[in-house]
């Protein structure tokens, strides 16, 4: 069992706000109300201390992907993890249905054993017109039938599934994944705005990365990012790498849906935390060149190499971001749309102890899960 600690002196963000010398004391695994009187105390006086990161789309990192095998799964989950993101959603790429299927039947046992907080299935149900890094000889409409083979194989592990709603059976399919308690988001996808307003209707609580692989904002055919941004049951996910989005895009999200219903992802392929060179992503190759991840063939943007505590200092220190609006993109939004912000998502008593240590600038300096330092404090 992990040793009981205090962490003092730092800046604390809770729900309820930033404590400027708070402490936080970890029993075991887990944050407790008071110290042991054993407790090692460790001053990280001068540091900010904020929940884990949890995310919910990504697809890989550290060279491996979660298309692969069980080990290049937890390279993956190990990568990002060194980051800061102790939560993490494992999310497919476009591929044959049972191909699709064996894989959530590996990833579902990853997700029982508690290595990943579930699966998210990113294609193949999608526009072909706006399929960015999936394969479209492999791309189907969203038939329920074939939605629900694929959430079956995952055995109560399928987290979330991303269609184009306005594909024959895409409705339908946001009500089955509605029923079955699985997230159905909106994404990849050529709706209109009354198209999406219908999916929500519908049940579909998230929009795959926002503005990207949609129709853009238009003032005759607002499309589906205006439905997406004005509805309060829609939480949109954000990719902040600076490549995937304008600094003014950020903001316009940030403003108009509130920091409530933000989450911060990375989408992250096989090189997130990795270097330049060629990858595959599912069944298609990528060449990374200065962090940016593009398809071989055609040149669109394949992913990201983001990793959150990058999108952290960025949404803080350039896009100047409150703080405590980008901790709850980060930890706390997505938490609560898994159905897991009674375990993570913030520094309270009784929660896992899954917390980062930041430095002034915000700078990652240490990370802990499960009471368990993953990343030693760098405190000199």
């Amino acid at each position: 069992m992990a040793a009981s600690k205090v962490l003092s002196g730092a800046r604390v963000v809770l729900p309820t706000g930033t404590v400027p010398d708070g402490r936080i004391a970890v029993t075991g695994t887990r944050i407790a109300e008071r110290a042991d009187a054993s407790a090692e105390t460790v001053d990280v006086t001068g540091h900010w201390l904020v929940p884990g990161f949890v995310d919910l789309h990504n697809h890989g990192g550290g060279g491996a992907s979660f298309s692969g095998t069980a080990e290049e799964a937890l390279t993956a989950v190990r990568a990002h993890r060194l980051h800061g993101t102790t939560t993490v959603v494992a999310s497919t790429v476009t591929d044959d249905l049972d191909v699709l299927a064996r894989q959530a039947g590996l990833l579902a046992e990853l997700a029982e054993q508690g290595d990943i907080a579930g699966i998210h299935f990113e294609g193949p149900f999608i526009s072909p017109c706006r399929k960015g890094a999936h394969s479209e000889s492999l791309l189907r409409d969203p038939d329920p039938a074939q939605v629900r083979k694929l959430i079956e194989a995952a055995r109560g592990r399928a987290r979330m599934v991303t269609l184009a709603t306005e594909l024959p059976g895409g409705v339908d399919s946001v009500r089955l994944l509605a029923e079955h308690g699985v997230i159905a988001a909106i994404g990849h996808t050529d709706a209109t705005y009354e198209q999406t307003v219908a999916a929500i209707d519908a049940g579909a609580t998230v929009a795959t990365h926002l503005f990207n692989a949609m129709p853009q904002l238009g003032h005759r055919a607002p499309g589906p990012v205006a439905a997406l941004l004005e509805d309060e049951r829609v939480t949109v996910e954000l990719i902040n790498d600076g490549t995937h989005l304008h600094p003014a895009s950020l903001q316009l999200a940030f403003h108009h849906a509130g920091a409530g219903r933000v989450a911060l992802i990375t989408d992250a392929m096989d090189a997130a935390g990795g270097g330049d060179g060629r990858y595959m992503l599912g069944p298609l190759e990528v060449e990374v060149v200065e962090g940016v991840a593009r398809l071989v063939e055609g040149g669109s943007i394949a992913g990201s190499t983001l990793t959150l505590d990058r999108a952290f200092r960025r949404a803080v220190t350039l896009d100047r971001l409150p703080v405590e609006d980008v901790v709850a993109a980060l930890s706390a939004n997505p938490a609560k749309l898994l159905g897991v912000y009674d375990r993570v998502g913030s520094l309270e008593p009784g929660k896992d102890a899954d917390l980062v240590l930041l430095d002034e600038e915000f700078g990652l300096k240490g990370v802990m899960r499960r009471g368990e330092w993953v990343v030693d404090p760098q405190l000199g």
